[in-house]
């Protein structure tokens, strides 16, 4: 059995998955936001939940930079240099436990049902905040894994600024007093894309992604933007960068906890 661990600002999904990719039991519950009572009570949902069965690995995702198993910072949940994989390591006796941004791993897990595959792929979470994921040839790609694609900086308005400060859920809400589900408006959906073309026009003459795949909050209406943003996207970039394929992610709620499943499951098959 392998464990999937997905830590959110807000809830945290535990769930257990076969070898075959087949989901088994899963329980939700409220994130606490101080670090030893997250590590208590996941410790003792493990616990209680995988005690008594023949446990593989356990990867827990969280939200922010993590550099060998170490939370460098998770904004959402206010967490710094949090030596994750230490406190985790032992819930389940010697199994042992891998710590990576949930991001990377939502990107890995929607990657993985495409078909085909592409070589690579940008898998961007717009809620609270903007997380990215860059994949390449099916595994979180090393050189970026650190990457924090809401923190680039670029112009919107006049002014250089973050690009999760006016194009994340939080700043939609913001600039327009409603959620995005509420919003009908096509004319404010056209000003959303060009909100966050503005982060891809950067990103993407860099990495040259075959598909772009949209997750989140902002990412469940996406057929409200869609066209628009890729026709920003083509009028915009250079003529010799391609423009890649834009997709919904396939299944936001879920994503982390299958992306976690790939991971584990490439760490099994490489001992």
């Amino acid at each position: 059995m392998l464990v999937t661990v997905d830590t959110g600002g807000t809830k945290t999904l535990v769930a257990g998955f076969g070898r075959d990719g087949r989901i088994g039991k899963t329980i939700k519950f409220p994130t606490p936001h101080k670090q030893e009572e997250y590590v208590a009570f996941l410790r003792r949902t493990l616990q209680e939940m995988y005690g008594r069965e023949r446990v593989e690995a356990v990867v827990v995702a969280l939200p922010g930079i993590i550099d060998n198993g170490v939370a460098v910072w998770c904004n959402n949940l206010g967490w710094k240099n949090f030596d994750a994989q230490k406190a985790l390591t032992g819930a389940l006796g010697n199994v042992p436990v891998f710590i990576e941004n949930d991001a990377n791993l939502a990107g890995l897990a929607e990657t993985h049902v495409l078909r085909p595959m592409p070589v690579s792929s940008i898998y961007v979470t717009v809620s609270t905040g903007i997380g990215t994921g860059v994949i390449t040839n099916g595994k979180i790609d090393p050189g970026l894994r650190k990457s924090e694609g809401g923190r680039m900086l670029v112009e919107y308005d006049g002014v250089v600024r973050e690009w999760e400060s006016f194009a994340s859920g939080k700043a939609i809400y913001a600039a327009y007093g409603k959620f995005a589900k509420d919003i009908t408006s096509k004319r404010t959906w056209h000003q959303i894309a060009d909100r966050i073309s503005r982060g891809f026009l950067a990103v993407i003459p860099l990495v040259q992604p075959d598909t772009i795949i949209i997750g989140g909050s902002i990412g469940t209406y996406f057929e409200r933007y869609g066209d628009q943003l890729e026709a920003i996207l083509r009028e915009k970039l250079p003529p010799h960068i391609p423009c890649p394929t834009l997709r919904q992610a396939k299944h936001p709620e879920m994503a982390v906890v299958y992306g976690c499943y790939y991971y584990a499951v490439d760490i099994v098959t490489r001992k």
